[in-house]
């Protein structure tokens, strides 16, 4: 045990994780040259086209430093905010972290939020400075940075270079020198923690683990301690770029567990793994549940589908722990689910993956976050969905979640920051210099300001300089009201939206523009409309395609043309009756890019 390291990367959104990643990868030995390609760790086509990493990837390497050999266990961590679950899972499996920060870009707001999660967890911390061969790499700079944050000395500090290689064994080094082995015994009952799943179409479930102590062996009796199931553990090993079976894993190592489970509810992240012969007295305290910040309906295209979507769901679920979600019907749509994720980037990801990976085409409705509505009898009721809001004259008040946003910037792109913080309802609490064109600013806002374009617009308007953190602090009480849209007078529940009574003359006007353009004409006129209650506060009309009834009329009586015109009247108001309105997938899908 003594001479296994367990690691991991942290960094921002798009400062070199995975190419330096590739580097040790390559130093080590561990992938061939001829196998080796640009992200190796990231499988995913949608992380090689986006050029971001959305799944944490396991891999172990061998190292000899000093004629000892070493095994290396690396976790390969997104950047993103919206995928900081995975990071605190992999984070919970380590004993040290490699800590990168890009020399051009300095310290952004997730590698702070990163590195407080790697503190919590007592992690060694190993600074690095990536991407030192650009010419407009400033390491002096950034090294001040990194002493103010982390308090470490200036020489422990570890200069690199993703791309050409530069620097990699010094890392090697330090991470065998001061990274702490893992503490367990190899001898006690089995006690291993699940940080990760997939599933294969031909062998059932893969379950990931770290086994804190005891020895699993090839054959063993084993039982997973949430649900109190019990299997033979068919086949054993450890993670290289493929999987490596062996015949024992011993306490300190990672690995993985084939044993036929078919059914994803089964296998739960944070669950644990102990033998049925000597089974541990406690499970390991795994990791806390995650927290949706925002909601929205998934619904298949085709109704019949829906079973099809279910287990769709299940099996995406075991490969992203942070996907919530529970059975839900719309009027508009028939059955569906209601899904919760992380962030707008999350919810994107997911419906992609649901694409390409299983073939489901689905319509998602407008997300939206859970408030909370207190009514005159002096009861609460959680509400996930707008059309669940009590009647207004049952309603007390609604409260709705606030977070705490932290901004880092150039300085040049204050102004323009507040404006749109101050436009989201967000107040400014402090502002903090990093350095002399560096500043942090902390805004208290709601969460259901930043669910659409708020990230989008400040990346545009800081040039992509901006970098974005958040965590919720509570609840606070708002004036809210939910919002109808109206086709013909029926009601598209999945439009419906709750949102602050300042903003919603706006909003109101800017969907029933943008869907007038998307909805196609019909035989008869379509009126759009978004209301309040029964107040009426914006229209639009799609015009209806007419036919020329009186082009058979050449010359005689106006009273002939006025007769044909009459009976056409009466049609379109018969088929206005019984006619019905498409709604296409755009434009559910343009609601939420209203501003762009």
């Amino acid at each position: 045990m003594d001479h296994i390291r367990n690691f991991c990367i942290i960094a921002h959104i798009d400062h070199g994780k995975s190419t330096l990643a590739d580097r040790l990868l390559q130093v080590t030995k561990t992938v061939d040259d001829r196998k080796l390609v640009a992200q190796t760790l990231d499988d995913m086509d949608l992380e090689r086209e986006k050029g971001i990493t959305i799944k944490a990837h396991a891999i172990q390497m061998s190292h000899t430093h000093k004629g000892k050999h070493y095994t290396l266990n690396l976790i390969d961590t997104p950047g993103h905010v919206d995928f900081s679950y995975e990071v605190s899972r992999s984070i919970a499996s380590c004993e040290g972290a490699l800590l990168i920060v890009d020399c051009t870009q300095g310290i952004q707001a997730q590698t702070i939020s990163n590195l407080y999660l790697a503190m919590e967890h007592d992690l060694t911390i190993i600074p690095i400075l990536n991407k030192i061969d650009l010419p407009n790499a400033e390491p002096e700079l950034v090294k001040d940075q990194v002493v103010e944050l982390l308090g470490c000395e200036r020489d422990e500090i570890l200069i690199a270079s993703g791309k050409t290689g530069q620097g990699v064994d010094l890392i090697l080094e330090a991470i065998c020198e001061r990274i702490t082995p893992p503490k367990g015994d190899p001898a006690a009952p089995l006690q291993a923690m699940i940080f990760d799943s997939v599933f294969n179409s031909f062998r059932g479930i893969i379950a990931y683990y770290k086994i804190l102590n005891g020895t699993l062996k090839k054959g063993d009796k084993v039982k997973f301690m949430s649900n109190g199931r019990e299997y033979f553990a068919d086949e054993i090993g450890s993670l290289g770029l493929d999987l490596i079976p062996r015949a024992e894993v011993k306490a300190g190592d990672v690995g993985y567990i084939i044993s036929g489970i078919k059914t994803a509810s089964e296998v739960k992240v944070g669950d644990t793994i102990t033998t049925t012969a000597h089974p541990c007295l406690e499970a390991v305290k795994g990791f806390e549940d995650v927290k949706p910040m925002v909601f929205a309906g998934v619904y298949p295209v085709d109704t019949d589908e829906y079973e099809e979507l279910r287990a769709s769901m299940e099996k995406l679920q075991l490969n992203d722990a942070s996907l919530v979600f529970e059975p839900e019907s719309s009027a508009a749509l028939g059955f569906g689910f209601r899904c919760g994720f992380l962030g707008m980037l999350h919810m994107e990801i997911i419906q992609e993956r649901l694409e390409r990976e299983f073939n489901m085409t689905v319509i998602t409705t407008v997300p939206n976050v859970s408030y909370i509505a207190y009514l005159k009898d002096g009861t609460q009721h959680e509400i996930h969905n707008p059309s669940e809001l009590p009647d207004p004259n049952k309603l007390e008040y609604v409260e709705e979640p606030y977070i705490k946003a932290q901004v880092i910037t150039k300085s040049d792109y204050i102004g323009a920051i507040m404006t749109l913080c101050i436009e989201k309802r967000g107040m400014l609490t402090n502002q903090v210099y990093l350095t002399s064109d560096r500043i942090e600013l902390t805004f208290e806002m709601p969460l259901a300001e930043i669910v659409f374009d708020f990230y989008d617009r400040l990346k545009t308007i800081s040039k992509g300089y901006a970098s974005f953190d958040y965590f919720p602090i509570g609840m606070q009480q708002s004036d809210l009201v939910k919002m109808d849209i109206l086709l013909n007078g029926d009601q598209v529940d999945a439009l419906s939206a709750l949102i602050h009574r300042d903003h919603a003359f706006d909003l109101g006007k800017k969907i029933c523009i943008k869907l007038r353009e998307l909805i196609p004409r019909q035989q008869f006129e379509i009126a759009l409309q978004a209301a309040i209650g029964a107040k009426i506060i914006a229209r639009e009309t799609i015009k209806a395609l007419r036919k020329d009834v009186t082009a058979k009329c050449y010359g005689g009586d106006i009273s002939r043309k006025r007769k044909l015109l009459e009976k056409q009247k009466e049609g379109k108001k018969r088929m206005r009756q019984v006619g019905s309105v498409e709604v296409p997938q755009e434009a559910f899908l343009a609601v939420l890019k209203l501003n762009s």
